[in-house]
């Protein structure tokens, strides 16, 4: 008996095992999901089962689910064997058969692979990111909707799934044959995620317009910036250092800068005009993962101009792209700058407790 990974992709996208075609000519096959108890020997007993009926295993995943597992296996049956045949053999053995559908011998891939091919083709073409989730689920179709019409409350017993887009869409996905799955739905959630990165571009430059019209670019801080890092602190008011480190300094020491622009578990975004850094943020993961803290310093001149809620919002999508839920920020009790700042940005911050100077704010 031979096992493969099973996934639903099109014939000219798929990774080709050898000679599959070849030992495997064009035939009915099945793909089934059979719910069982996670007992050692249950697995092999509907191996047997299959067997006695003279089925061939072409391929099998375990899909763990709640109170047991899920298996999907492909097989190609006997002559003459029903459906109806199959389900009974299969409840004989104290199972329950989740669901049965055509197959096709060229799904059987990798599916690491496959699912890096899938990514790859979105990448390119944006376009087909529908029907590559139909892939990557398995499903009958899914749907791009606007985000007003998805209802995502209407699961019709896990066949019907709902993955936001943006704003404004979302994708609807169904399939009849059998429910989807947890782990389907990670596969499907962490392909949309790895695209929204790559829309968002997180290690690249973006260019943001003041309120002034002047256009800057944000960027990741290096080494290099360390001159220009110093000067921006240097034209910066002691109230303005103030709020940024809360202790009285009329500039930052030369040996603070590298911290500054490569911060440990973390990342630093210069905003810059020209060959001037006029803004400097940072995102440092705390000890976890969940949050990370943030901290703004906007120069003088260029503050009141929308600047600080551009470097806000850019390294919310930063720490989105990182895994993090939630970003801290330290502040003076008598100061909110940081919460105004995050809710210009699109964000909601939470308000602090009595006498603590920690805001929390949740990343949607």
């Amino acid at each position: 008996m031979e096992m493969r990974r099973v996934r639903t992709a099109p014939a000219e996208q798929v990774v080709r095992l050898p000679a599959v075609e070849d030992e495997y000519p064009m035939s009915l096959t099945w793909r089934l999901r059979i719910r069982m108890d996670d007992r050692p020997g249950t697995l092999a007993r509907i191996a047997i089962r299959l067997a006695d009926l003279e089925c061939n295993i072409l391929g099998l995943t375990v899909l763990p689910v709640p109170g047991g597992v899920l298996d999907e296996i492909v097989v190609r049956p006997a002559t003459g064997l029903t459906r109806e045949h199959l389900v009974t053999a299969i409840r004989a053995e104290g199972c329950e058969c989740a669901g049965i559908v055509d197959a096709d011998v060229r799904e059987l891939v990798d599916t690491s692979a496959a699912m890096l091919v899938a990514a790859g083709r979105v990448v390119d073409d944006p376009a087909q990111l529908a029907d590559v989730l139909r892939e990557v689920l398995a499903a009958d179709m899914v749907t791009l909707v606007p985000a007003a019409e998805a209802n995502p409350a209407r699961t019709e017993g896990g066949h019907r799934e709902v993955f936001e887009v943006d704003g404004d869409k979302a994708l609807v996905a169904r399939r009849g044959w059998a429910p989807f799955v947890q782990l389907e739905l990670a596969r499907a959630g962490a392909l949309l995620g790895l695209l929204e990165s790559v829309r968002a571009n997180v290690a690249g430059p973006v260019v943001v317009s003041c309120q002034d019209g002047a256009d800057l670019v944000l960027r990741q801080g290096r080494p290099g910036d360390a001159d220009a890092v110093f000067a921006l602190h240097d034209r910066c008011s002691m109230t303005t250092l103030f709020q940024r480190y809360h202790t009285g300094v009329r500039t930052v020491p030369r040996r603070w800068l590298h911290r500054l622009l490569v911060p440990p578990r973390g990342v630093s975004l210069l905003a810059v005009s020209g060959r001037e850094v006029v803004g400097l943020g940072q995102l440092i993961a705390a000890p976890g993962g969940e949050s990370a803290e943030v901290s703004l310093l906007v120069e003088d001149s260029w503050q009141r101009n929308g600047l600080g809620t551009a470097l806000m919002a850019r390294l919310a999508v930063i720490a989105r792209a990182r895994g993090h839920r939630e970003l801290t920020a330290v502040c003076l009790p008598s100061q909110d700058t940081i919460a105004r700042t995050a809710t210009r940005a699109g964000l909601r911050p939470e308000k602090p407790a009595q006498g603590d100077g920690m805001v929390k704010i949740p990343l949607p």
